[in-house]
């Protein structure tokens, strides 16, 4: 199984709103993002416009799209991206991809890119993310009590970090 990211291109803007629409994924995504094609798109031509600070990747399984992951700088002057919208389509899911993925991913913004720490939240209820963020390294920070507001019910938000020296000892 080869496993890559790409930047996601507009060919691309239609598959990842069924992605990111399906109801397997769309309860574990933040509530804060592009669920239209209209936002969608403007994410795409935007990860392409400013590369550096901005980015939507798709990732591919042999080839064949499978999931989505991306970026945004936090902080220009410390150098820190803050990551999210990880999602995998349910028929690549349980084989390893998103770990492979967020693996390519941490090395292109830290050796590419240049950043210095990489963050993460993801809900409290999202054991798989959970697991997911500390299979690649990234230490738990600490729990935002009820901190979103998603589906009517107020949700824990669970961070993490990655920092270049934690990826040395791997």
């Amino acid at each position: 199984m080869n496993v890559a990211i790409r930047r996601a291109t507009a060919d691309d803007v239609d598959w990842l709103c069924g992605l990111l629409n399906d109801e397997q994924t769309e309860p574990f995504l933040a509530a804060a993002r592009a669920t239209d094609r209209d936002g969608i798109a403007a994410e795409v031509e935007r990860s392409e416009r400013e590369p550096r600070t901005f980015g939507r990747f798709v990732i591919e399984v042999d080839g064949e799209r499978a999931g989505v992951m991306g970026f945004e700088e936090r902080s220009e002057r410390n150098r820190i991206a803050h990551l999210g919208g990880l999602a995998v389509h349910p028929s690549f899911r349980g084989r390893g991809v998103a770990d492979e993925a967020a693996r390519i991913l941490q090395r292109h913004l830290f050796d590419e890119l240049g950043f210095h720490r990489l963050e993460l939240a993801c809900y409290g209820f999202n054991e798989r993310a959970i697991r997911h963020s500390e299979r690649v390294g990234f230490v738990r920070e600490g729990v935002q009590r009820k901190a979103y507001l998603r589906h009517g019910e107020w949700q824990d938000a669970v961070l993490f970090a990655l920092l270049r020296e934690d990826l040395d000892g791997c």
